[in-house]
């Protein structure tokens, strides 16, 4: 899906601005540029894209599509070209379309969803791996992992503990594990992969 032109994921070939996943939802990356407003749009691309010129873009973006709508995959990396510094111009289109396709296919919220509806499904001792592609996925990963492996998950500075939360897990990987330099060669997209893993614990806790 993302190396075909027609879904409209990459900003380096002529396609159209769809970027869904699944071909029969209602939502396209066209419907958010040509009819959201210029805050949802800086907010997307800010909070999805990291990107730090989400105002300047958005703002670029409503000026354009005052003139014509923007359609086009190219047609929306040069309205971005204009916004930003030509030394940030691949960067800064990465992060606005890896924001629109996050937005158009709500993948944190699916993300959200899964972890949420995760752990019941794991049997004592069964761990569970994923792969995150960008840090926004990383960090809710990263965090909800955390929160299971943790005794106590009170603010910093209180006193004591007043949660009475429990461990429901181990990490099984402390740290995210990346890809060797060997791997990167041989597939350039693992370059941005992050590997976590988590382990139930048994009902019985006295196994741990």
């Amino acid at each position: 899906q993302i190396d075909t032109p027609g879904r409209g994921f990459s900003f380096q070939s002529e396609g159209p601005l769809d970027m869904r996943m699944d071909r029969g939802g209602a939502l396209t990356a066209a419907d958010i540029v040509n009819e959201g407003s210029r805050d949802e749009i800086e907010r997307i691309i800010g909070e999805y894209g990291e990107e730090r010129q989400a105002r300047s873009v958005a703002n670029a973006i409503v000026r354009s599509r005052a003139k014509s709508p923007l359609t086009s995959t190219t047609g929306l990396a040069e309205t971005i070209r204009s916004a930003v510094r030509r030394r940030w111009a691949i960067k800064s289109c990465a992060r606005v379309f890896q924001a629109l396709r996050i937005a158009v296919n709500q993948e944190l919220d699916r993300l959200r969803t899964a972890l949420d509806n995760l752990l019941p499904l794991l049997s004592g001792r069964g761990r569970f791996g994923v792969i995150s592609y960008h840090s926004l996925e990383d960090r809710m990963v990263k965090r909800t992992f955390e929160t299971w492996a943790s005794d106590c998950i009170c603010p910093p500075g209180l006193p004591q503990c007043v949660c009475e939360h429990e461990r429901v897990a181990v990490l099984h990987t402390r740290r995210a594990v990346v890809a060797s330099r060997e791997e990167v060669t041989a597939n350039p997209r693992a370059r941005s992969a992050r590997f976590r893993m988590i382990e139930r614990l048994p009902d019985d806790r006295s196994a741990r």
